[in-house]
């Protein structure tokens, strides 16, 4: 209950840095998932746990990492090095151990920054891969999805229906509230007659689940862009071509980063032979 408690005071403060965006909607709701997935599918374990952020306005959303909202924050209006530092001191002082240290580090999650139904009848997705920003469009409801009636379950208070759907090369199942009359969810999730609370591919390789759901009352914007980036240098792509790009940097990074830097980083390529792969696999 603390750190869901927690969650929301952070959720009520998001606009605090908000510098030379653009206003896109008003806030109606702010909901917070857990998000797990695999980056080494040959292993059973979640290469990774981030917070996915959800604000949901009357014609618009906006769904993004807090890790990576955060850490951007820290590295575009405080000292992202004076702030490792410090994390650093305190814990060689208090002796934790590894562990601890990667915990308290302001560290990047999930990248993706997704606007949905912005403009009308579109979504953007803002990304990067390195050190390269892009941009592109994508469809509105893009999932086709398959109702099954019979099949309940409750998630954070809410009885929750079942849905399915094939979507982009992974088989997927969500629970959606129908007493949250609200057709969104995390990430590019929407298109079911409520609110998404949880959504998983076969394997659970991917997995949301929402920790935290709140009305909001005040007219509290909601911004299109990132914090302390100019998104009209954004590179505008395909999401077709964003992806092979992706796709390349996860199996080969140093032969990215030397292709867009000139500079060769001297790592080793067999760290990365695994089978890595991405959320959308086409």
């Amino acid at each position: 209950m603390k750190n869901l408690q927690l969650l929301l005071l952070f959720l009520l403060s998001l606009s605090s840095f908000a510098q030379d965006l653009t206003v896109i909607d008003k806030i109606k709701f702010k909901c917070s998932y857990e998000y797990k997935y695999m980056l080494d599918t040959t292993t059973s374990k979640y290469s990774s746990v981030d917070i996915l952020h959800l604000q949901i306005g009357s014609k618009s959303s906006k769904c993004f990492s807090y890790r990576t909202y955060q850490h951007d924050s820290i590295d575009a209006y405080g000292n992202l090095r004076e702030t490792y530092n410090q994390i650093f001191r305190e814990v060689k002082s208090k002796g934790w151990n590894k562990k601890e240290l990667v915990k308290r580090l302001p560290h990047k999650g999930m990248t993706t920054y997704v606007f949905k139904n912005h403009p009308d009848g579109k979504v953007t997705v803002l990304d990067n891969i390195f050190t390269d920003n892009f941009q592109y469009e994508d469809d509105v409801n893009p999932q086709e999805w398959d109702l099954q009636e019979d099949s309940v379950k409750t998630i954070l208070g809410h009885e929750c229906q079942k849905a399915t759907c094939k979507f982009r090369g992974r088989e997927w199942t969500a629970w959606f509230a129908l007493d949250v009359p609200i057709s969104d969810g995390p990430w590019k999730f929407c298109g079911l007659p409520g609110l998404i609370m949880e959504v998983y591919d076969k394997g659970e390789q991917q997995y949301f689940c929402i920790n935290g759901l709140q009305q909001v009352d005040s007219a509290e914007p909601l911004y299109f862009g990132i914090d302390g980036k100019d998104v009209s240098k954004f590179q505008k792509v395909k999401r077709t071509d964003f992806l092979k790009s992706a796709y390349e940097y996860f199996r080969d990074p140093e032969k990215y980063r030397t292709m867009s830097t000139g500079i060769s980083f001297g790592f080793s390529q067999e760290k990365y032979e695994v089978k890595r792969d991405l959320i959308e696999r086409e």
